[in-house]
């Protein structure tokens, strides 16, 4: 009975949150605190969206908490010790069954079904379900995020450099191919020292392997396959580009002169990028520029790429857990907050119909923001460790993968050289999903 009456309290309060009708109750009653990261144009729209909901729900303060991302875990871990959890924080995919099975998080499934205000069918499937889980595997069951967005990772370039140099943009029905690209990265390359143009900042690794056919871990996510060749050859290709046809920054390079900041002075001339990056583009590139579709492999003709997401996760502990609650399908779903993401260069709407409507509608780069869209509906996958218990595996491939980049080591010694490591750590998270 207590179940059901706090799963109707959920329904009433989310139908409430979506439809602006709660401003009967005193201002300012009760402070709930939200707790994320972000960039500086990040921070600013959700100030604008948290402004919005404190002015339709005047009974409720929000004490907006930010930290840098790679302090975030350490500062969560600190308050859920100290029993001081944030009200609502963001939520990595890859946390979600830890987390949930650890009882942090609370189950928000009332905020996406059996509500007469919000459609569940207007968000997107592949959102939602970054952060379901049904006890025994992603994907299924509860859900115990809303997303913050979903982020489509995409190719930027410099449509200015592009022009200089006699090259015309691949398009979705004739997208290039490996050799394609490394032939137009080597003839955007140009200068020396300081002065020097790259043609690309380094390739997406997941786009490679995804696209040659690759991954990191078998079907069922039991194994891990960083040796097989598929995955091999793309980690090598991804290498070369700076090795071999020095068309990308080398990695000390890339320590002296961050990647995006490389881009906007326009010292390169193709970026991978995502939603988030539009507003800063907005103020700081001083050239046109487009997105475009990934480069398919040569092996298999396909292209491949990631899209990610953030969750506004609500914890289990808060004391006002229905306006926590209230807070996230506010930020998630709302109208309203859904625009200041677009006219903040944010994000894509989480609402189809707005994704679809007012924010390809915009006037503001990229011109091409079908792109975004398709990677979503089409070829975008989620990340491969978002699919298992833990994330160490994934870790120990990136800590020392630089050793490949500089050549110290061919992907095929390196792959070699970690993948029981690998394997074992794979194994621990297994064990520990299954106790």
């Amino acid at each position: 009975m207590k179940k059901r009456s706090a799963a109707f309290a959920l329904i009433t309060a989310a139908a409430l949150a979506l439809s602006g009708c709660s401003a009967a109750q005193p201002a300012g009653d009760k402070t709930i605190t939200f707790m994320g990261w972000g960039s500086p144009e990040e921070i600013t729209a959700f100030k604008t969206m948290i402004s919005q909901y404190e002015h339709k729900y005047p009974h409720v303060k929000v004490d907006y908490i930010t930290v840098p991302d790679t302090d975030f875990a350490t500062k969560l871990q600190t308050m859920i010790a100290s029993k001081k959890t944030p009200d609502v924080f963001y939520l990595q995919p890859e946390k979600v069954m830890p987390y949930a099975d650890a009882g942090l998080i609370a189950d928000l499934s009332s905020y996406v079904k059996n509500n007469e205000v919000f459609k569940a069918d207007n968000v997107w499937k592949k959102a939602l379900d970054m952060y379901r889980y049904d006890g025994k595997s992603p994907g299924k069951g509860a859900v115990y995020g809303l997303p913050k967005d979903i982020g489509p990772f995409t190719l930027a370039y410099n449509k200015d450099l592009f022009d200089a140099a006699g090259i015309t943009a691949p398009t979705d029905d004739a997208p290039w191919t490996w050799d394609q690209f490394e032939a137009a990265a080597k003839k955007l390359t140009h200068g020396t020292g300081a002065d020097k143009v790259y043609g690309s900042t380094p390739y997406s690794v997941e786009s490679a392997v995804w696209s040659n056919g690759g991954d990191w871990l078998n079907a069922n996510h039991t194994k891990v396959t960083v040796t097989d060749p598929k995955f091999v050859d793309a980690l090598q290709w991804v290498a070369d580009l700076n090795l071999k046809d020095h068309v990308v920054p080398t990695p000390a390079e890339q320590s002296a002169l961050p990647d995006y900041q490389r881009f906007v002075d326009g010292k390169v001339a193709m970026m991978g990028i995502g939603p988030w990056n539009q507003g800063g583009l907005w103020n700081d590139a001083k050239f046109n520029w487009d997105i475009m579709p990934w480069p398919v492999s040569p092996a298999t003709g396909k292209e491949a790429i990631w899209y990610g997401s953030i969750g506004l996760a609500v914890s289990n502990t808060s004391k006002d857990k229905s306006d926590a609650s209230n807070l996230a399908a506010f930020l998630a779903f709302n109208k309203d907050a859904q625009q200041t993401n677009i006219d903040k260069g944010q994000a894509i709407p989480n609402l189809v119909d707005m994704a679809k409507n007012n924010y390809l509608k915009t006037d503001k780069a990229p011109a091409n923001k079908q792109e975004f869209i398709r990677i979503i509906e089409d070829y975008g996958r989620r990340a491969t460790q978002t699919y298992t218990y833990n994330s160490d595996w994934f870790g120990t491939f990136n800590a020392n993968v630089a050793s490949v980049w500089k050549g110290e080591k061919t992907a095929a010694q390196y792959t070699a050289s970690i993948q029981d490591e690998m394997q074992k750590q794979l194994d621990d998270g297994i064990a520990q999903q299954g106790k």
